[in-house]
């Protein structure tokens, strides 16, 4: 005999509750990052912010759960992206040059991951990075020279975010033999290793963005997580740039709450059909569909540009106002237009902006 169908509830069915580490960026957006938000544009991200980002467990939101991380899903990673990006983005961009350490780190080997993975994964230090300039080849901005046990790095590095918040970084240098070497360091001036004042910039002028000399700065072999061929790494990071970064979604919907409903309930639609697209193709094989990857990045910048530009035009003149919301949130919008950018994603922006 068929059981009978359970019952029906009587009203609608409750919506799961979000993942413990959504509800925490949620608060921690609600009640900090946006308020402090146009403040710490104009005079940097507090140490205050970056304790309260350490204690919430979103530093190892990725992290393996066996060094003290929380081995989120992935749509886990991209929401709390997204809430953070668009309450602060000076503060979402210190804390996410973290994450890309730790998963250097968990598919590594050697002393460096016994050392290092769990304190970042439990979000005991902060890890900025400094590997950015590889992608300006041919050039060499910074090289690494074999140098008894362990390598010499000697150039500029010309972005490095969070000094003076992160606890170390992570460097990369071009070898001898033209492989890409990454190592970890201490995020302070020492012998061979110097900063510059803050740069001033149009955008996250708040995150603490330096430029690194380095004259000779010694690392023991210990201190070096990957070491690979140069086109290797630049064909993975091709790869990882082609996707849509979350903080794209989460910056868009920040300008959107500042639209009257009628305005942004066509921008809501297209939000949702472009954000869920790319999600899908992040979740799918990586390697695959590049051209649609590419192309979704693309529209999704122009739905971004387009937000941006909607909440300065609702707010009028006093947008120009640089402690508006609005005009932050648009500088912002300029700032993940180049950030990640490499020569492919340039040129599908510029042909995109060109027709």
């Amino acid at each position: 005999m068929t059981p009978p169908p359970p019952p029906r509830p009587d009203g609608p069915c409750e919506p799961p509750p979000p993942h413990p580490l959504v509800a925490r960026a949620r608060r921690l957006a609600d009640d900090l990052l946006e308020p402090w938000a146009e403040r710490v544009d104009a005079e940097g991200v507090p140490v205050g912010h970056i304790q309260e980002i350490k204690r919430s467990g979103l530093l190892g939101v990725s992290a393996p759960r066996a060094y003290g991380g929380a081995g989120a899903p992935a749509a886990v990673a991209r929401e709390t992206a997204e809430i953070l990006s668009g309450a602060c983005g000076a503060t979402w961009f210190v804390q996410t040059q973290h994450h890309t350490p730790v998963r250097m780190l968990a598919r590594s080997e050697g002393p460096v991951r016994e050392r290092l993975l769990g304190p970042l994964s439990r979000g005991e230090l902060l890890s900025g990075v400094a590997y950015a300039h590889l992608r300006a080849r041919p050039r060499t901005p910074v090289r690494a020279v074999r140098d008894g046990g362990g390598w010499r790095f000697a150039g500029t590095v010309p972005w490095y975010t969070g000094w003076g918040l992160n606890d170390v970084l992570l460097l990369a240098g071009i070898t001898d033999g033209d492989e890409a070497l990454f190592a970890f360091a201490e995020a302070r001036e020492q012998p061979g290793l110097g900063a510059s004042e803050p740069l001033r910039l149009a955008a996250l002028g708040g995150a603490r963005t330096v430029s690194l000399e380095l004259d000779g700065l010694w690392l023991p072999e210990e201190a070096v997580v990957l070491r690979t061929p140069y086109d290797r790494w630049a064909a993975d990071d091709r790869l990882r740039t082609l996707d849509t970064n979350p903080a794209v979604f989460g910056l868009a919907g920040a300008a959107l709450t500042l639209l009257d409903e009628e305005t942004a309930a066509g921008f809501r639609a297209r939000l949702a059909r472009v954000r869920s697209a790319a999600y899908a193709l992040a979740d799918s094989p990586p390697g695959s569909r590049l051209d649609e990857r590419l192309a979704l990045k693309t529209e999704a910048f122009a739905l971004l540009q387009a937000a941006t530009t909607a909440a300065v035009v609702a707010g009028g003149g006093r947008t120009m106002l640089l402690t508006h919301r609005a005009q932050r949130l648009a500088r912002e919008a300029l700032f993940l237009l180049v950030q990640g950018q490499t020569r492919e994603t340039r040129a599908a922006q510029l042909s995109a902006l060109g027709r």
